[in-house]
């Protein structure tokens, strides 16, 4: 299934997190992408909000992988600086999707890891829009 959606307000933004959030459980994975400042994050930040996260939720950029708990335990990954496989493999990716709901920003990288019934979110800014397609296999209701 892919379903391509308009985000034109963080309430949009907001309203697509917590649909998903409330249809996802141990072991399923988030794969987002999108250039720097598209929603990656916001969308994050919300995702983790409806599972009951009370902490502030941020990008992890230069440290790889934050741990949040709410309904379920998160880990929160950011490939960004990551080049192949092999390094994806030292930060116990595969071990953590089983165990965690994950979110992968810039999954590109570790594509080859994810389970099949991945949700795929790319974020896109255009002049007039900002839009996300959703890819996956399974049956969300959106």
């Amino acid at each position: 299934m892919i379903q391509l959606i308009n985000l034109d307000s963080q309430k949009k933004t907001c309203q697509l997190a917590e649909s998903i959030a409330s249809q996802v459980n141990i072991g399923d994975v988030l794969a987002l992408s999108g250039e720097l400042g598209a929603g990656k994050t916001f969308f994050t930040q919300c995702f983790c909000k409806h599972l009951g996260v009370t902490e502030y939720v941020s990008s992890p950029s230069y440290i790889l992988l934050n741990e949040y708990l709410g309904k379920f335990p998160i880990a929160h990954f950011d490939l960004y600086r990551l080049d192949s496989l092999d390094e994806v493999l030292e930060t116990g990716l595969p071990d953590f999707i089983e165990q965690r709901v994950t979110i992968i920003e810039w999954y590109e990288v570790a594509r080859d890891l994810l389970p099949e019934n991945t949700i795929y979110l790319d974020f896109e800014i255009t002049e007039t829009e900002r839009l996300v397609k959703l890819k996956t296999n399974r049956d969300l209701m959106i």
